[in-house]
């Protein structure tokens, strides 16, 4: 599972970088932040999609597995530990708890590598505004 997991990540964000790409030639540095704004909602926005994906991915496999016992009950789970915070008030048996503690070190891979994500964007997003903001002088 992590590894389809890491797989939906990769492609998500080439996805999102190759709409950034696509619609990139009309953002300027002079434009509003507005338009900026807009940039690092979408990537924002598709991030979240992309880890609701994932985490209901886990979530279908414990329910498949027979781990849970609704999939209320195995989304709750398989968000707590995506995320890491791990509430712990609802557990996995012993024959499946490895599967628990794999789910949180991908998530936290994950929304490690779409911080990076993010942050690169923003960054890229500034240089823009840095760049013409040389220019004037």
């Amino acid at each position: 599972m992590g590894t389809l997991t890491v797989l939906i990540h990769f492609w998500g964000l080439i996805f999102l970088t190759y709409v950034m790409s696509r619609h990139g030639h009309r953002l300027r540095p002079h434009d509003s932040h507005t338009r900026r704004a807009a940039v690092i909602l979408l990537v924002v926005f598709g991030i979240f999609v992309l880890h609701t994906i994932e985490i209901w991915l886990y979530a279908a496999l414990y329910l498949g597995v027979g781990e849970m016992h609704s999939f209320e009950e195995a989304l709750y789970f398989s968000t707590s530990t995506f995320t890491t915070v791990g509430f712990g008030d609802i557990v996995m048996t012993s024959r499946w708890r490895m599967l628990g503690a794999i789910e949180a070190a991908n998530g936290w891979i994950l929304f490690a590598w779409s911080t990076a994500f993010l942050l690169t964007v923003t960054t890229r997003l500034k240089l823009l505004e840095h760049d013409w903001l040389d220019r004037r002088d």
